[in-house]
């Protein structure tokens, strides 16, 4: 069976040597690049980010990253976002009053958690819908968090028909327990662009599986 080839894209943020090597793991033909044309062409492309929005919009744009995805998702061909590589798929985000412009492919803003237990950060569960393809087979497992800002609304919503696409699978997860609880979203699955705001290549034997559920669709 050939392997579907991924470019794991390059720009100078995230965990993209150990993204490269749980890809490699689950059977994609891994590539790690900013090159345009393997960039626009590969099967998938995986967007990692860590660290402030704002600095991950500033590399993406200097390595014409958002043209890349935006080009990718025009054409239906997958991309998945990690971490601050699924935060920047938003309109915008807001940090230390701050507000930059993510890429735009979904309404909303990336924000400070409301919680005091900020970062978030250990292993927790998510709430993942019916019809799932991200997380067919490990709904239950723990995943490994990161962070201290993210999405705490999904404006598109998630039941109405949205046209070209079905309506977006939103999964859902909470930082902090009790009244000091705040939900944000944990990953995405909208057409061809699906992302995650956990680390499934920090998360284990359930990373392994979510990242090999994904390389399946390609």
């Amino acid at each position: 069976m050939t392997r579907p080839t991924v470019c794991v894209f390059d720009y100078g943020f995230g965990n993209v040597r150990s993204a490269t090597r749980a890809l490699e793991h689950v059977g994609a033909d891994v590539r790690l690049t900013r090159d345009r044309d393997f960039a626009e062409t590969a099967a998938g492309l995986v967007v990692p980010g860590v660290g402030a929005f704002a600095a991950v919009m500033q590399g993406l744009r200097e390595a014409r990253g958002d043209q890349i995805v935006g080009r990718r998702l025009s054409g239906g061909r997958p991309v998945l976002g990690i971490c601050v590589g699924m935060q920047v798929m938003f309109e915008r985000g807001v940090e230390h009053g701050e507000e930059t412009v993510g890429l735009d492919q979904w309404p909303g803003t990336v924000e400070h958690l409301q919680t005091s237990v900020v970062p978030n950060m250990g292993w927790a569960k998510v709430e993942a819908p019916a019809g799932t393809t991200l997380f067919d087979g490990i709904a239950d497992e723990r995943f490994y968090f990161v962070h201290s800002y993210g999405a705490r609304t999904f404006p598109l919503g998630t039941t109405e028909d949205t046209g070209r696409f079905a309506a977006p699978l939103v999964t859902w997860s909470t930082a902090g327990t009790g009244d000091d609880a705040d939900r944000f979203v944990a990953a995405v699955e909208n057409g061809p662009l699906a992302a995650t705001q956990f680390h499934p290549e920090k998360s284990g034997e359930a990373g392994l599986r979510l990242l090999r559920n994904w390389v399946e669709t390609l």
